[in-house]
């Protein structure tokens, strides 16, 4: 039995980069001896093990056959004979069919070392094109090490989209490599990838359609890397993505992806009010008023404020537009809006009185009216 640590792990050690969880292959073992030494079973697919005082995961070296469209249809074969290099051959690319034993030898049969250096994302091999979701990967690992796609790689990406085989992605998936894909380095990198291989098209139609029309890419997008860099949370780098969209369109791929309440509810704010937002240097206490209110602002304070890093990360004069806002709400905010109800029974009388309180407060501090 011999044991390597495979994959992410490796990949990342030789980039010089932090290493948070290791995995490990199993050569030459069966299920049985994994349990007779203190392993414990938790794979459902295929027989992986968590070690007994590490609590790793160690997998039985494997191959895979195809037998389904989709990124669900394969069947796994394990065996005390099944190689390093057939357990290897089966991995997305290059860089992470790189294996390293107890001794700290790489074993690098598909040059994934050199592709590394180069920082070049290449598949493997033809299998490539079996699991779908390695079309995501492709482009997240992209954005993640700013890598350039291999020709051949990105030659055989469009095949599968031509094919129907990203047809199959389910949205929930998509949805999943789309949030890790936001959280990378570069963002925006990962659409870009898409947009070329034709993915984008079957996947995001809506965003697709917006990237197509716009060479360069438009401010809003260009933005999306400016909100990375500034550590701005999913919610807002979602925001920033889908801010120049129609807010249908925003809504249809909302749904359809399934995408978690928090980041569409704040996409479509961003999509309605956006160029509010950006244009507020310009806007007088009632159209402010309006945009408060049009944002819930008073019911949800937190969820503005995110909105405002959304609508205007990467824009011109931005502070300018964000000290105006700023001034503003915190005028509206200083209404003591429960001693005003308290002084009127009728409630749209109350909400009357409040609006006006709040825009004299408001024109008072920004001598405006």
């Amino acid at each position: 039995m011999k044991i390597y640590s495979v994959g992410g792990a490796v990949r990342d050690e030789l980039l010089g980069l932090p290493v948070a969880d290791r995995d490990y292959v199993v050569v030459g073992a069966t299920p049985e001896e994994m349990v007779r030494q203190g392993y414990k079973p938790i794979g459902k697919d295929f027989p992986v093990f968590l070690h007994p005082q590490t609590k790793q995961e160690y997998a039985l070296a494997r191959t895979e056959r195809k037998t389904a469209p989709g990124y669900k249809g394969f069947v796994f074969h394990t065996a005390p004979d099944v190689t390093l290099e057939q357990d290897l051959a089966r991995r997305d690319f290059t860089i992470n069919a790189i294996a390293k034993d107890e001794n700290g030898k790489l074993i690098d049969p598909f040059h994934g070392a050199a592709d590394l250096k180069a920082g070049v994302l290449r598949h493997v091999g033809e299998a490539f094109a079996e699991d779908p979701v390695r079309i995501l990967r492709a482009a997240r690992f992209a954005a993640r090490f700013g890598f350039t796609i291999a020709p051949e790689t990105l030659l055989l990406m469009r095949k599968m989209v031509e094919s129907g085989e990203a047809d199959a992605l389910v949205p929930e998936r998509v949805w999943q490599e789309f949030a890790r894909g936001l959280m990378e380095k570069t963002p925006l990198r990962m659409f870009g990838v898409l947009l070329e291989c034709g993915a984008l098209a079957r996947i995001a139609p809506e965003l697709d359609a917006h990237l197509e029309d716009e060479d360069p890419p438009p401010p809003s997008l260009s933005a999306l890397d400016a909100a990375a860099r500034a550590g701005a949370p999913l919610t807002v780098r979602f925001a920033v993505l889908l801010r120049a969209l129609d807010p249908l369109a925003v809504e249809s791929l909302c749904n359809r992806l399934k995408v978690p309440g928090d980041c569409r509810d704040l996409a479509l704010l961003a999509a309605r009010h956006g160029n509010r937002i950006a244009d507020a240097a310009s806007l007088d206490a009632h159209a402010l008023l309006e945009l408060f209110d049009a944002t819930d602002l008073w019911r949800r304070p937190e969820r503005f404020g995110l909105l405002l890093d959304a609508a205007l990360v990467g824009e011109e004069d931005s502070e300018e537009a964000r000290a105006r806002l700023e001034r503003a709400l915190q005028a509206a905010l200083s209404v003591d809006a429960g001693a005003i109800a308290k002084l009127a029974s009728d409630l749209e009388q109350i909400r009357i009185n409040i609006d006006a309180a709040r825009l004299d407060a408001m024109k008072h501090i920004l001598n405006i009216y």
